[in-house]
This record gives C-alpha cells, sequence and structure tokens, in this order.
C-alpha cells in the first residue's frame, strides 16, 4: 500500500536517535524502516521527537476570550510542540454538565491548530450529568480561579470510576485556605497566604478517596507527597514550579495558586523531577489580560505557558540538566498514555505527530514573541530551544517556526485512541 507521506530525518526511536524513514498512511505512522520507497518523501533537519500533550491548560473559552481563546491559545501550543491539550473547565459558566459540556464543544469546533479534549467538573453532587464526552474530571479541593472547593460524596466515588477516563485534582484544602487566607502583597506573601500544608492535606484527601486514575495536579512542594509512597496516584508539575521561586523579582507575573515555593522548596521540586520523581509536566496555561496583573495585591492567579512548556524543557536537555529520555516521558509519553490517546510514540499505529529542533537553536525566551494574547511570561529572559517544524496527523503545520496550516485540531473523547 502507497504511503501518502514519508518522512526522512533523526528520529527519537527505542530510546535513541536513529536515522529512519518513516511512512504515514492516514494521518498514522504505518512503516517505520531504513529505506523506505515513497512517491513524496520529506527530509527534515535536526531531531525528530514525537509531539507533546499538555493536560492541563486554561484557554478561557467561552466567556473570557479578551484574555485567551481557542485560537491564540492552540496556536500557541503549537509554536511550543504540543499538537494535543487539555482543556481546563473552570470557565464563567462551570462546565458542570453534558449541556454546559455540548455548547463549550459546539463553540469551539473549527477554532482550534491543535488536537484538543474537555474536561468537565465536579462540583459536589453532579457525577450523574458529567459529559460521557470527557477527557477527564476536575475536581477542586479549595477554591481557585471561578470555583469553590469541594468535598466526593461517597455515593459519587463508583459513579467517577465508571467513567473510567482521569480524575485531576486540584489539591489545596479548603478549610486550610481560608485559616490562612490574607491579601498578599507579594510572592513571598502569597506563599504564606496559601502554604504547602494546605496541598499535603488535600493530597491525603484525595488519596483516601481511592479513585481509580487519580491525578494530583501542579505539585508546588514535593515534601507533600514524600508522606505517602507507594500509592496509586499520578503526579503532576509546571515548569513554573519547578524553576520559579518567590525570591525572583517577577511580580503579578508569578502569582498562581499553589504559589511559587521558596527556593529550597523549588530547588527540592527540580531535584525530585529530575530524578524520576514526577510523572508529568504540564503547563498550567492560565492567562490573563495585563489589566489583570497590574497590582500585586488584586491581581489575577495564573501563568502563561502552554508555548514555553517543551523549549525550556528542551533547554535543560541541551545544558545536560535534564535526561533527554526523562524528557520524552513526562512531557511527551506518559501525558499521552494517561489519556488513553495512540500519540506520544513512535510506532506502528500511532499518531503521525512529530516536532522538529536543532539542539544549536538555543534563545532566550522573549514574551514578545510569543502567540498568548497576552504575553506575561515570567520566564523571560529564561533558556529554551522551539522546535522548528512541527507534524500534525502527517501535515506540516510549522515550518522554519512559522504556522502554515490553519486551524486542523480534532476533537478527542476520552475513549479516544
Amino acid at each position: 500500500m502507497t504511503n501518502d507521506l514519508v518522512i526522512s530525518g533523526r528520529f527519537y526511536y527505542q530510546g535513541k536517535f536513529q536515522e529512519l524513514m518513516v511512512g504515514i498512511r492516514s494521518g498514522n505512522i504505518a512503516e517505520i524502516r531504513k529505506t523506505i520507497t515513497g512517491d513524496k518523501v520529506l527530509k527534515i533537519d535536526g531531531g525528530i521527537m514525537p509531539a507533546s500533550t499538555d493536560t492541563h491548560v486554561h484557554f478561557r473559552d467561552p466567556g473570557e476570550t479578551e484574555k485567551e481563546d481557542f485560537s491564540t491559545g492552540s496556536m500557541s501550543a503549537i509554536y511550543g510542540g504540543t499538537t494535543t491539550v487539555m482543556d481546563m473547565p473552570n470557565n464563567i459558566i462551570p462546565i458542570t454538565d453534558y449541556e454546559r459540556f455540548d455548547n463549550k464543544l459546539s463553540g469551539i469546533r473549527g477554532k482550534s491548530y491543535c488536537d484538543y479534549g474537555l474536561y468537565s467538573l465536579y462540583n459536589g453532587s453532579n457525577a450523574a450529568l458529567l459529559s460521557k464526552k470527557s477527557i477527564g474530571i476536575k475536581i477542586y479541593l479549595g477554591g481557585s480561579t471561578n470555583t469553590n472547593g469541594v468535598s466526593v460524596r461517597d455515593e459519587d466515588i463508583k459513579t467517577l470510576n465508571g467513567m473510567r477516563i482521569p480524575v485531576v485534582f486540584h489539591a489545596e484544602d479548603q478549610k486550610c485556605l481560608a485559616q490562612n487566607h490574607f491579601e498578599a502583597r507579594n510572592l513571598r506573601e502569597h506563599n504564606l497566604s496559601r502554604p504547602s500544608i494546605c496541598e499535603s492535606l488535600a493530597i491525603g484527601t484525595a488519596m483516601e478517596y481511592n479513585l481509580d486514575k487519580s491525578v494530583i495536579t501542579h505539585i508546588s512542594d514535593y515534601n507533600s507527597i514524600a508522606a505517602t509512597p507507594g500509592k496509586k496516584i499520578v503526579y503532576e508539575a509546571t515548569p513554573h514550579h519547578i524553576l520559579l521561586n518567590d525570591e525572583l523579582d517577577i511580580g503579578p507575573d508569578g502569582k498562581v495558586n499553589p504559589p511559587l515555593r521558596s527556593r529550597e522548596i523549588q530547588q527540592n521540586l527540580l531535584q525530585h523531577y529530575l530524578s524520576g520523581d514526577i510523572d508529568i509536566i504540564s503547563s498550567d496555561h492560565a492567562p490573563h489580560t495585563a489589566q489583570d496583573k497590574e497590582e500585586f495585591q488584586y491581581a489575577k492567579s495564573g501563568i502563561i505557558g502552554v508555548e514555553t512548556r517543551v523549549p525550556l524543557l528542551l533547554g535543560l536537555v541541551s545544558k545536560h540538566v535534564l535526561d533527554l529520555d526523562l524528557f520524552y516521558r513526562t512531557a511527551i509519553q506518559n501525558p499521552a498514555s494517561l489519556f488513553g490517546l495512540k500519540k506520544g510514540v513512535i510506532d506502528i499505529g500511532y499518531r503521525a505527530d512529530f516536532i522538529a529542533y536543532r539542539p544549536s537553536n538555543m534563545r532566550r525566551v522573549n514574551p514578545e514573541r510569543l502567540h498568548s494574547k497576552y504575553s506575561l511570561s515570567p520566564f523571560g529572559g529564561f533558556d529554551a530551544i522551539f522546535p522548528d517544524s512541527v507534524i500534525m496527523g502527517g501535515n506540516m503545520v510549522l515550518d522554519k517556526g512559522e504556522i502554515i496550516e490553519n486551524r486542523l485540531g480534532n476533537f478527542l473523547t476520552g475513549t479516544s485512541g
């Protein structure tokens, strides 16, 4: 059978870069050989890896599209080497039932440059109303943007497990947050107003629910999970929690929930990530307008990151700080595997989503060159390697660092493969 396209280059295959040819049919990998005869052969320079999946973004669409929408958010993802995103449900009108889910989906269809799945929000009593099209379920154990903290009813655990999709926890304990709350005026005070103990308590609560596919998002302090070894749970961290701390002069652009911690705690989390103790690195991309970030005390919490997540990690790989295989597993393979997607692996039958990059192409992040609506990034000046090319479903969507295809993204459900 004839391939639609054959790509020739240095692929990250079975744990190392190898000169290969990969045949693509109907958007999927059909052949992997040293030599393939095909009508259309595309030679790509640089290292070629599977494209990334970001399991944690807030594209604000619908409801707050002055901050971001699915077009700008997904475009940013492509520029950052990510071809699949999972969008969170804490919209202004939260996605708490199948009708709201379908309304959100219908409003964003045709907008996305990358593939996407949508979470539903558990509000403490709505398990039976959650859409079966959900890629995952989000539970806030403590209040954050557009949400309140909730508990999971015993009678809902069976229903949530029956959906057979990840249940993702924002792990801050509501009572603990209330006890420690005050109007913080800087990063250090914000850290104190939402201390690590709130995270630790919430993780303990999440574990007591004993859900089949639990994920703890944006771990900010490794000590929060160190006391719970051997539990069946997935841990996600973000670039901002492993690379930034409350001693940096980044002001409201660094305000986020859970907060950036002290340098000591941040360095400890980074070392545990580098040692393989974190399962997934996601961006928690959460944009706001410039007005939302003007004065720290009243600033909204959230950091943009969907475009810089992979490039920052590749920068660490190039500087021999981060092992290449650990980057691959935590930013590419594990996120796709968790959601049952046939992505993130170069193998027969998997989606032909790739990024190509050159280790020599290191440059410093310039927030003004990012593609989010408001590029208020705290990573300005950090070393990063942005992809030269991105292929999605066998289509070149980014070439020589520029978008060349328009809105090819597909909707993915919790049963997509």
